[in-house]
């Protein structure tokens, strides 16, 4: 089947503020076949130790993409000029249970995996990313893992609890969901408990790079060896927006100073 290359709608055919809530203006689809890509909600907050509201994310994420065209003029990036690309909605979770929560992610991302598509999960706290991993393992066996955080999130438990969004990559250690030769992570910084907070995953085999190593510098050639390092394999690539000083995204659910 040939491919529709969807594009996002232009500003003149319905004004910014207005039409369907959807990422960069793509159309909204619930026929999978023939995508390359979609963007997916996940309005997950239950599993975040300090602030709620990142259950918001993906509408606001929608309603801000609103302005981003569709070609990088620096870049000369054109996406959707060869990918097909489409919104397809939120995962329906469970608001006051986070383990059945978890289990409808990992069900609704293994019913994805019928499709050879790449999701682009619009989130949600971080505990949103293991079952995703659970899901893309069925299909991929364990993946390389580009992790951009504040914080490595390798807590082996919180409050008691197993499943939350700081211990998420232990528990996709653990499960072997991870190509432990392909993890790096990306801008850890600031303040600790103690000295080792950032060993665990260094034990297992991660490479670390800390937020004041990525300071005042070009990151190209850090994104060059990170891209050797992933090679042709399949990568799962997760951004944290505590990863930004939280004067530039004073939203975040876990804010961490940058000093």
């Amino acid at each position: 089947m040939d491919n529709l290359f969807h594009q996002p709608q232009g500003g003149n055919e319905m004004p910014r503020f207005a039409g369907r809530a959807t990422m960069m203006r793509l159309p909204f689809i619930e026929d999978l076949q023939g995508l390359d890509a979609a963007f997916v909600g996940i309005p997950l907050d239950i599993g975040t130790s300090q602030r709620s509201g990142t259950r918001y994310g993906p509408r606001y994420i929608r309603a801000e993409s609103v302005m981003i065209r569709p070609y990088n003029m620096a870049t000369g990036a054109a996406p959707f000029d060869s990918l097909s690309v489409a919104d397809i909605g939120d995962v329906p979770i469970n608001t006051y249970s986070l383990l059945k929560s978890v289990q409808i992610i990992e069900d609704y991302y293994t019913g994805l995996n019928s499709y050879p598509l790449i999701p682009l999960t619009l989130g949600g706290d971080h505990t949103i990313t293991l079952p995703i991993l659970r899901a893309l393992a069925k299909k991929h066996g364990p993946v390389g893992l580009i992790h951009v955080d504040a914080h490595t999130d390798t807590n082996d438990e919180m409050f008691g609890e197993k499943i939350a969004h700081g211990t998420t990559f232990r528990r996709a250690v653990e499960e072997g969901l991870l190509d432990l030769k392909r993890v790096v992570q990306i801008g850890q910084r600031a303040q600790g408990y103690a000295a080792g907070d950032f060993q665990w995953g260094v034990d297992q085999g991660f490479r670390l790079v800390q937020a004041e190593q990525c300071w005042h510098t070009s990151l190209a050639p850090l994104m060059a060896e990170v891209r050797q390092q992933m090679g042709d394999g399949p990568v799962y690539l997760s951004f944290d927006i505590d990863s930004l000083d939280p004067i530039w995204a004073p939203g975040t659910g876990r804010r961490k100073l940058a000093v």
